[in-house]
């Protein structure tokens, strides 16, 4: 039957790859021969780089997780009960430990020590901003990002996740920042209608990975942006360290920035909202009914009965976009005017307003 290599990392069969990742740096960490001198230490080092390895590769996973240990390293597994040669097993695959698990340690860090500098001193408190108002978002994973100092006990404590402040490993204090790539920029264009009752955006992202044998591959993640009623136009979404995978260095930051898409009926200005609506020049000159549509979907009726002016404008309070900062209060529906000229006039008609219009010096 062989080893269970998922009870070797402490994960389910089911675990993530990031859940993979968080659980093989724990236990390296706990177990390096360097800082571990219990007796033991170094085969248990040894055994979780073999376990990672084989989860870490879809390949060598799909094939442990069919036909064990046994048929992932013989190369000739059996089916069920030992009946016969296991199905879909490629004949000539065979997978064997390359033997130092320092090599798996060196290429999960990027660093040959990161425990350098791990207990410097000096350095307080290290968490983010992300006050109210604000306009940029900081995610992990898709979550929002948690950054913060570490605090007394394990002091490898800290360092059990992906969640510390972006440019230091692991997240814990004194720990010396790698390198960072700089960060990659999207713009997310966004209509009013989602801007007005929020939405959730997925979005597909391709990056460069490396494969525990240094092999460097291509993998698809999708990334959840939840874009939240009132949002202004260049508010950012950040997630941390989603960017291509690269030797020696943290990994980009993936930034999305919000774009208004431009729409056939509305313009915006901050939380108001602009309509323009046609009238001709006799129903400015005598009064009409006017229809205006909102972002909700419903109509609002304005009766104009004084002359309407090229300047003339009409507020409609509570029908703009959601405060960024109160999304319950919203900004006012700004209705404008574009005046419809004739091109030319009868002179019958020119005798009539001259006769009837005012005017004017």
């Amino acid at each position: 039957m062989g080893k269970d290599f998922y009870k070797v990392l402490g994960v389910s069969k089911g675990a993530t790859d990031d859940e993979l990742k968080k659980a093989y740096r724990k236990l390296a960490l706990k177990y390096h021969p360097d800082k571990n001198k219990a007796a033991g230490a170094e085969a248990k080092f040894k055994e979780i780089a073999e376990a990672y390895e084989i989860l870490h590769d879809p390949k060598k996973r799909e094939i442990y997780d069919k036909y064990g240990e046994d048929g992932l390293k013989g190369g000739t597994p059996f089916g069920p009960n030992g009946a016969g040669p296991g199905e879909g097993m490629p004949s000539n695959f065979s997978y064997s430990f390359h033997g130092d698990p320092f090599q798996t340690f060196k290429m999960f860090f990027g660093d040959e020590d990161p425990f350098a500098n791990l207990f410097g001193g000096g350095m307080g408190p290290m968490g983010g901003q992300h006050g109210p108002g604000g306009t940029t978002f900081s995610f992990v994973g898709g979550e929002p990002m948690q950054t913060g100092g570490c605090g007394g006990g394990n002091p490898f404590g800290n360092m059990a996740g992906f969640g510390g402040p972006a440019g230091f490993d692991g997240g814990c204090c004194g720990r010396m920042p790698r390198e960072k790539d700089p960060a990659v920029t999207y713009d997310l264009q966004v209509s009013l209608e989602d801007i007005y009752s929020g939405t959730t955006k997925k979005m597909k992202i391709t990056r460069n990975v490396i494969s525990p044998d240094g092999r460097v591959t291509k993998e698809d993640k999708m990334l959840t942006i939840i874009v939240k009623p009132g949002w202004k136009e260049g508010t950012k979404v950040t997630f941390a360290e989603e960017g291509d995978r690269k030797p020696n260095s943290k990994p980009a930051d993936i930034v999305f920035v919000i774009k208004d898409k431009a729409h056939p009926k509305f313009t915006r200005s901050g939380s108001d909202v602009k309509y323009k609506a046609k009238v001709g020049l006799r129903e400015a000159l005598i009064g009409t009914t006017v229809r205006v549509p909102t972002l909700s979907g419903r109509s609002v009726t304005l009766q104009m009965n004084d002359v309407i002016k090229p300047t003339t404008i009409r507020r409609i309070q509570g029908e703009g976009l959601p405060l960024p900062k109160n999304p319950s209060q919203k900004g006012d529906l700004i209705v404008e005017f574009d005046i419809k000229f004739p091109d030319r006039l009868t002179d019958s008609t020119k005798q009539m307003l001259a006769q009837t219009l005012p005017q004017t010096n």
